[in-house]
């Protein structure tokens, strides 16, 4: 008998509500002062991390930062004042890290957002922001999945749901509204 979509999506919100109310909210802070506090911000990641990161790009754009998405044509070169995010949810990735130390050499701060952050890429960044989550690089026990979510789609939507909630904190501790928000929405659709 197949599983019912409503019972597994029960499922699924339940795994991602665990892993984030096991989240720092002191490590949440330190991150939110981080993105408040830069002059200009890139942001990057691989796979489906990258597309959590390119929609958590768009978020902080819509709240009036100067964010950019690492590759893009536009995205300017990163000095002091200025913030690179990465997403390395197996903590290691060596392209991630070679970013981490461009960023670094030319004086902008780093952060990388991470389920394992003994890793290399993690623990090379100035802040890491720990997604306590199932990824690729744990996602089997005994031959099985940990998660209902498939490899590491439980770290990727902890990702979307935990990044939507930084932006209301943000939204709040930088005083703009909803209407200033969609204000920067494009029209270009």
């Amino acid at each position: 008998m197949t599983t019912s979509l409503s019972s597994m999506a029960a499922q699924a919100s339940r795994e991602i509500a665990e892993v984030i109310a096991k989240v720092d909210e002191a490590a949440a802070g330190k991150f939110i002062d981080a993105i408040a506090g830069a002059k200009r911000i890139a942001l990057h990641g691989v796979g489906r991390e990258g597309l959590m990161m390119k929609g958590f790009a768009m978020r902080l754009f819509h709240l009036g930062l100067d964010v950019h998405v690492v590759g893009d044509m536009t995205t300017p070169p990163l000095g002091g004042g200025d913030l690179l995010i990465v997403s390395a949810g197996p903590g290691q990735f060596a392209t991630i890290s070679a970013f981490i130390e461009v960023a670094r050499k030319a004086g902008a701060q780093t952060a990388c957002v991470t389920a394992q952050p003994g890793g290399a890429t993690s623990k090379a960044a100035d802040l890491v922001f720990h997604l306590p989550a199932q990824t690729m690089a744990n996602d089997q026990a005994g031959g099985g999945s940990l998660s209902i979510l498939p490899m590491g789609s439980l770290f990727e939507g902890v990702q979307y749901v935990i990044f939507e909630l930084l932006i209301l904190r943000l939204r709040e501790k930088l005083g703009r509204s909803a209407d200033f928000m969609r204000s920067n929405h494009t029209n270009l659709e």
